[in-house]
């Protein structure tokens, strides 16, 4: 029952990563590209190529693919873990949902780091009309070439502190999630309203997704552009504590929060979409 268990969330987190990352996967080039130390030399070559009646086109098409379907690898080591400290802790209490959105968190950055790693070189690689663009294999090979296996590890540090973000998220949604389910259980509703109360309860879990996230997200932020800027191709940046200061002295502490609305904007909808998505999925296979 328990391996089965852990395919549902599976399969549950693959189908919630890849609806969200779908429909929201143009967002998330700009924001990449917003925090990434190449867009002060972009605009300035905007502006040159313009003031010489030139134009720059730059367009860069990431599809979402099957790599999004890792993010099931997050839901699957959460719901495994929180089952197994509900039988040490109080079930579902807070310690619970930290230490498990903790270990989660470290169990998908450890397997997944160097496709991010790829996926972001990738992002950036921004190249003028016509140029063929680089490739995942020619990536791959381009990285291992200039700094071996570490190569595709570089950034892990900022992800790591990004578990705090992870962490302040599953928090803040279990503890709104387990309102509405207290309120539903307190409501005494009749039988024909039952399908009204399923459909209020996927909008709730939606509003409990996005809420959380945008407090997750807004508290955390750094660590995503040390990150983006630690993955960069040829960089300065070196570890996340030297990129941070870093990022301070030269760019103030506004460079901190660059791409933070684009982000907002795509994070905030994908999270509601991946999370009730997994929540049905979920529901409807244990059903």
């Amino acid at each position: 029952m328990s391996q089965r268990d852990t395919l549902v969330h599976l399969f549950a987190g693959g189908c919630g990563g890849t609806v969200g990352a779908i429909l929201t996967c143009p967002l998330e080039v700009v924001k990449t590209r917003l925090q990434s130390s190449s867009v002060t030399l972009y605009i300035s070559e905007v502006h040159l190529n313009t003031v010489n009646g030139a134009s720059v086109n730059r367009v860069t098409r990431v599809s979402p693919g099957p790599l999004h379907c890792l993010k099931a690898i997050y839901f699957a080591a959460y719901s495994n873990c929180k089952e197994k400290l509900n039988n040490i802790f109080s079930p579902d209490s807070t310690q619970v949902h930290m230490i498990s959105a903790g270990v989660a968190g470290f169990t998908a950055i450890t397997t997944t780091n160097p496709i991010w790693l790829v996926k972001t070189r990738l992002q950036l690689d921004a190249r003028n009309r016509g140029e063929k663009r680089m490739s995942a294999f020619e990536c791959v090979r381009k990285v291992y070439r200039s700094d071996g296996i570490k190569g595709f590890y570089r950034g892990m540090s900022a992800s790591y502190a990004g578990i705090s973000e992870t962490v302040i998220h599953f928090v803040i949604y279990e503890s709104i999630k387990r309102k509405i389910l207290e309120y539903k259980t307190g409501s005494a509703m009749d039988n024909e309203d039952e399908s009204a109360k399923e459909a209020s309860d996927f909008v709730g879990m939606m509003m409990a997704a996005a809420t959380s996230k945008t407090c997750a997200t807004s508290i955390a932020y750094p660590h995503e552009v040390v990150r983006t800027r630690l993955r960069e191709e040829g960089t300065k940046y070196r570890s996340f504590f030297q990129t941070l200061s870093l990022l301070v002295r030269e760019e103030g502490y506004g460079s901190l929060y660059r791409g933070l609305t684009t982000h907002l904007i795509r994070q905030i909808p994908n999270t509601a979409i991946m999370m009730s998505t997994y929540e049905v999925v979920v529901y409807l296979l244990d059903g």
